[in-house]
């Protein structure tokens, strides 16, 4: 499959993740043109043009990603690329501790759930990271 192709394709997976957490909830790709042109007025998009992004068939310009990103509150570069920051993970989830809190003592909860994690094997420990590491990177892509 043609890179362009794949990059389309992502990309709508990713539209349909946005739409999926929106208040506002899309359907329908005739729903998608409607809510699009409500905040897009000065070039509005057709049904058919709607549903070619919802298929990965094709993608926006860069000024009708801006508007669906800011419809979605998601950043555009996430929503264009998959791209959260330009920053790497390993900056980002540094940050992100950082921002939380300086040094925040251990719960006896949070033991309980180390004492889980160190009793499962290497491979459900694995799983649990990437788990973890999917669900930082999903928080980084969604606007505060």
């Amino acid at each position: 499959m043609p890179k362009e192709i794949d990059e389309k394709k992502a990309f709508s997976a990713r539209l349909k993740q946005a739409l999926g957490r929106s208040p506002k909830k899309v359907s329908s790709a005739t729903d998608l043109s409607i809510q699009f042109n409500l905040r897009h007025p000065r070039d509005s998009i057709t049904v058919q043009a709607a549903q070619k992004w919802l298929n990965g068939t094709a993608r926006p310009t860069a000024d009708k990603i801006e508007t669906l990103a800011e419809w979605l509150n998601v950043s555009a570069q996430w929503l264009r690329y998959g791209i959260a920051d330009d920053r790497t993970d390993s900056e980002q989830r540094s940050k992100s501790r950082q921002k939380k809190s300086p040094v925040m003592p251990v719960t006896d909860e949070e033991m309980v759930l180390l004492e889980r994690i160190r009793s499962l094997s290497e491979h459900q420990r694995y799983l649990i990271t990437q788990l973890i590491d999917q669900l930082s990177i999903e928080s980084a892509m969604w606007k505060s």
